[in-house]
């Protein structure tokens, strides 16, 4: 087959966090407008026995994406300490044609130092388009100051509403809660599934005290 018709291959490259969906649906246009076929990729950088609620919560939502774009869902262990690697792995085990990313929030010294993982795939891989989407980097108080996100709902109360863990039996409203390192209490921020991505609540001994969206 010539290069002209060779048939596209778009590869999305997703890490847990809210942007996810927007990089799913940016590249299932790419797809759509190319004839190409769609591939969702997340490599765990998790010990195999490490539980995550809040990496769970994005897989199930991302495979929700994938059956509804009739793209194809992989998850990879990364064997190596270079993302990178197994992105590149990937991306000629499939044939892969166009890589659709994140912009990496890292400052420049970093990458004059470390380099990036878009300049690390476009040293590997010849005829790739790389497209690097910017995306909102999640709020960096909730990576560094909070325990990962556990499932949880709001219930009513008298005055308020109230933070309950686990999985709500009456249709209440479920999001993550990130606990505040360093208490025995239900402090820390509590982020809903189905309103906008940058809601946030702080939390305090389990009560709503304020909406801290950004």
């Amino acid at each position: 087959m010539s290069e002209r018709y060779r048939q596209e291959n778009v590869l999305v490259c997703v890490s847990y966090g809210p942007n996810g969906e927007t990089l799913i649906r940016r590249g299932a246009k790419i797809a759509a407008a190319l004839q190409a076929t769609l591939t969702i990729l997340t490599i765990n950088p998790l010990r195999d026995n490490e539980y995550n609620e809040t990496k769970l919560h994005y897989i199930a939502e991302w495979k929700g994406l994938a059956a509804e774009l009739r793209a194809e869902f992989v998850t990879e262990e990364s064997k190596t300490r270079h993302i990178a690697d197994t992105i590149v792995a990937v991306a000629k085990r499939r044939q892969i044609t166009h890589i659709i990313m994140g912009q990496s929030a890292r400052t420049r010294w970093e990458v004059i130092m470390k380099g990036s993982i878009s300049n690390d795939i476009l040293k590997q891989l010849d005829f790739i388009d790389l497209h690097v989407v910017a995306v909102e980097r999640e709020k960096a108080h909730i990576q560094d100051e909070y325990e990962p996100g556990v499932k949880a709902y709001l219930t009513p109360m008298t005055h308020g509403q109230e933070l309950k863990l686990g999985s709500a039996p009456n249709g209440e409203e479920e999001g993550l809660f990130f606990k505040a390192y360093g208490t025995d209490f239900n402090n820390g921020v509590f982020k809903p599934f189905k309103q906008s991505e940058n809601k946030y609540y702080k939390i305090f001994d389990g009560e709503i005290k304020s909406d801290i969206s950004g």
